[in-house]
């Protein structure tokens, strides 16, 4: 960036929750700021002071069974008008706020499902919010706050990828950090669309990429030159779009890949919570679970197989198929 551009600009922070697990779906999250110049330092470093106590590394701040501050976050932003079209008043409902943050609208999210099954990821019976209002005044002041320092959140969205898309793109032959990248892609272009200018979009690292140019898909075709490719970061420079750098740890680096990862942590949380409320309805005394490799998980795909086995529920609705071996990424490129 150069003097002689404008005062104001846009950067985009964009970061992955769920990318391993064995249930429940990945969701990719961008966050969109117009900032200052002063605005333009404090929006590409970690948070600091008391900011830092609620924004940062959402693997450190929310958790299974704990995403408050993660919910807080992404009602504030929605609140001040940063989710989609329409939703200028906040939302009510969890139901709302996961539309309201979601890149695609109502029917696109559930273009895949059988009608039998959409209930297992689009049921909200029993939900409901968690975050106290001491909680949400603290982010909006928080949010307040950086708009002093001139960092104002314009937007956030999600691309929500279920099992069943994960398990199709794997067919198609698209890993997981494909699938993750490609996402990255679409929320970069849809938010270069609402900024009217161009942007600068760090992202979290992609697997073990450094050379992303082959593997890119919404932006395949685009002229761009190569800015750096190593494994801690890798730029690229698109004419009309703007810069977008992938940055290995970013959430703990960057504010707005910080802000991203909060937001996106939360709409994972809530979603695979509406899959273990489904079966919880039909299983007595099923424990809840995070989704994660780990015994509660595989206790709860166990204690779930007659269930679903007599709703018909297909396997691939359910959990997705074995990782993808890492080992074609270590080589610096898919």
């Amino acid at each position: 960036m150069t003097s002689a551009e404008p005062s104001v600009r846009y950067r985009i922070g964009v970061d992955e929750n769920g990318l391993g697990p064995r249930l429940g779906p990945m969701v990719v999250t961008a966050v969109l700021t117009r900032v200052t110049e002063a605005g333009w330092h404090v929006a590409g470093r970690a948070p600091r002071g008391a900011l830092a106590q609620r924004l940062g590394d959402s693997k450190q701040l929310v958790a299974h069974g704990d995403v408050s501050l993660g919910e807080a976050w992404a009602r504030a932003l929605v609140a001040r008008g940063c989710g989609r079209a329409g939703m200028v008043s906040g939302a009510s409902s969890v139901d709302e706020l996961l539309h309201a943050v979601a890149l695609d609208d109502r029917p696109a999210l559930r273009a895949l499902c059988p009608g039998h099954v959409e209930e297992q990821c689009w049921s909200a019976e029993g939900e409901a919010f968690t975050a106290p209002d001491e909680l949400l005044g603290a982010v909006g002041k928080d949010l307040d706050k950086l708009s002093g320092k001139g960092v104002e959140v314009v937007a956030v969205r999600s691309v929500l990828l279920c099992a069943k898309r994960m398990n199709d793109g794997a067919r198609a032959g698209k890993n997981r950090f494909v699938l993750d990248l490609h996402a990255m892609e679409r929320l970069v272009l849809e938010l270069r669309g609402l900024a009217g200018a161009e942007v600068f979009a760090v992202c979290g690292k992609v697997g073990g990429f450094g050379k992303y140019g082959s593997a890119f898909g919404p932006l395949a075709g685009r002229m761009h030159a190569v800015l750096e490719e190593s494994r801690a970061r890798s730029a690229y420079r698109f004419p009309g779009l703007g810069e977008i750098a992938f940055v290995r740890d970013s959430d703990a680096s960057d504010l707005c890949v910080a802000m991203a990862s909060m937001v996106g942590k939360y709409v994972r949380e809530a979603l695979m919570e509406r899959v273990a409320r489904h079966y919880q309805r039909a299983v007595p005394g099923l424990h809840g679970a995070s989704g994660y490799y780990d015994p509660v998980t595989s206790a709860f795909i166990g204690a779930t197989r007659l269930v679903r086995r007599a709703r018909e529920i297909p396997a691939e609705c359910f959990e997705r198929g074995a990782a993808e071996s890492d080992a074609s990424l270590e080589s610096g490129g898919p």
